[in-house]
């Protein structure tokens, strides 16, 4: 019997899905395979305690359920220069076979724009990005007694910070508004990570941080809020204002930009704070494993479990995908000379 024409498209179309739906069950059947009874290693570039270690151990507890062939998964820390010991190790020597993960801080993916650090060794844009734990505002928090009592002071009378290493967020975010804006902040550098530097403030050694993640402020400090409080937040680091800081009367920094080209610098500096959660594989990583993986990622992030965690330990868990950042790093990579320019020059003193 002889099958009409749109019979015989309805076949091909059956066959064709049929073939397709075979191919993607053999592609996950080899990722499977690939990682059953394997260890997935997630390195936090900072101290245990930090931001960084909190969301590599928030993402580490749930990842196995959603990586076919469930291997464990295991974070472990490797802190130094802002979190760039970690991505350079990602970058060149961590196994590029889906099994090494890193998270670091966005000064890391900056650091070759702006800094020392050339792409032929580091080139952040070939990272497997496989996606964003949380966007974040960056904060300074100071101690209520600190000799600036608000943000237009900052200007006038100096304030004593304290940081880590050079590439991290504690050091860039001060030293861009120090170097172009004008503020007065004498910067500690050389604290282990963020969690030193606030145990610093609390006991009086210093008189506040900038450039700290909100996520970690909320962690780290409990009476930010409170009238009678050891510290409270000082300004917000992006250019708008975050949700939970809303109407609290905190001024946002780039507001204190006196030329177009101050702010345009500022915005293009801000946008690590989009992506101040990156989770990444290292180049070379087969593409199934890449898509693999996050593929998990955003699936752990999305569910409920890992979010009813996330909201235990007080920690905002807004995911970007892969994909997302991916977009955003090559777009920061295709910003014009000028602007570039002239944020490498208020990075230079550090």
């Amino acid at each position: 019997m002889t099958r009409s024409p749109a019979a015989r498209i309805a076949a091909s179309a059956i066959f064709a899905y049929a073939m397709t739906t075979a191919r993607f069950a053999q592609a996950q059947d080899a990722i499977a395979d690939f990682y059953r009874g394997k260890v997935v290693t997630i390195v936090a570039g900072s101290s245990v305690g930090g931001g960084l270690d909190v969301y590599a151990r928030l993402v580490a507890r749930h990842l196995s359920r959603f990586i076919p062939g469930n291997p464990s998964v295991v974070a472990t820390n490797m802190p130094g220069a802002g979190s760039l010991i970690a991505a350079k190790h990602l970058y060149s020597i961590a196994p590029k076979d889906g099994t090494h993960i890193a998270i670091f801080l966005p000064g890391a993916i900056f650091e070759p724009l702006f800094g020392t650090t050339d792409r032929n060794s580091f080139d952040p844009t070939k990272l497997n990005y496989i996606g964003n734990g949380n966007s974040e505002t960056v904060v300074c928090i100071t101690r209520r007694d600190a000799p600036v009592k608000n943000y237009s002071e900052i200007f006038e009378k100096e304030l004593v910070i304290g940081a880590t290493g050079p590439g991290s967020t504690l050091v860039d975010y001060p030293v861009m508004t120090r170097n172009l804006l004008g503020a007065k902040l004498k910067i500690i550098a050389g604290y282990k990570g963020s969690r030193e530097v606030s145990l610093a403030v609390m006991q009086g050694e210093l008189q506040g941080i900038c450039g700290l993640a909100w996520s970690s402020a909320k962690l780290q400090y409990h009476d930010l809020f409170e009238p009678n409080g050891v510290v409270k937040v000082f300004a917000q680091e992006d250019v708008k204002e975050h949700r939970e800081l809303a109407g609290k009367n905190i001024p946002l920094s780039i507001d204190f930009a006196r030329t177009p080209e101050q702010r345009q610098a500022l915005e293009l500096f801000y946008t690590q704070g989009i992506i101040t959660r990156p989770f990444a594989l290292p180049p070379g990583v087969p593409p199934a494993r890449v898509a693999a993986i996050r593929k998990a990622f955003i699936d752990t992030m999305r569910d409920p479990e890992l979010q009813a965690d996330a909201e235990r330990q007080k920690t905002d868990a807004v995911p970007q995908t892969g994909e997302e950042v991916q977009q955003i790093v090559d777009k920061l990579y295709a910003s014009s000379p000028e602007v570039i320019k002239k944020l490498k020059e208020a990075m230079v003193s550090k």
